[in-house]
């Protein structure tokens, strides 16, 4: 037993094997989501059917489908991403600051995911007014 030699095999990053990394749309969605709500002035993402209909989910106790990505679809090509969104501003904000907020913000999550924001096209469908109960005399 003491003439057994070990032998060890050396890894080194070359030895690393090729292969495609493809990152879902679904993926950068919730990325692009989650950047875009952190921007102050954001209200809600979504358009008037979506928010209505996750209304009723919230209502009925489903409030966690649809979330993720809701208001936002994203569609990756060769490392590049192309992401529409559809925003609620808060009222007093102003739309060109939110956008742009929204727009750097966005990019920003989706470069540090290690792909490339070719563009991202916002729609603004509503103003949140905040509660009228509470601002009344």
């Amino acid at each position: 037993m003491g003439d057994e030699a070990t032998q060890e095999l050396s890894v080194t990053p070359d030895a690393v094997a090729g292969g495609r990394t493809h990152v879902s749309d679904e993926v950068v969605e919730k990325i692009a989501v989650v950047a875009a709500r952190s921007v102050p002035g954001v209200a809600e993402l979504g358009g008037d059917v979506a928010r209505f209909f996750n209304a009723v989910l919230d209502r009925v106790g489903l409030d966690q489908v649809g979330d993720a990505r809701r208001g936002c679809s994203a569609h990756v090509t060769d490392g590049s991403a192309v992401v529409n969104l559809v925003l609620v501003i808060e009222a007093g904000h102003p739309v060109p600051q939110v956008t742009d907020g929204v727009r750097a913000a966005v990019t920003a999550a989706v470069e540090a995911y290690g792909l490339r924001a070719d563009e991202i096209n916002i729609r603004v469908d509503d103003v949140a007014l905040g509660d009228p109960a509470a601002t009344s005399v």
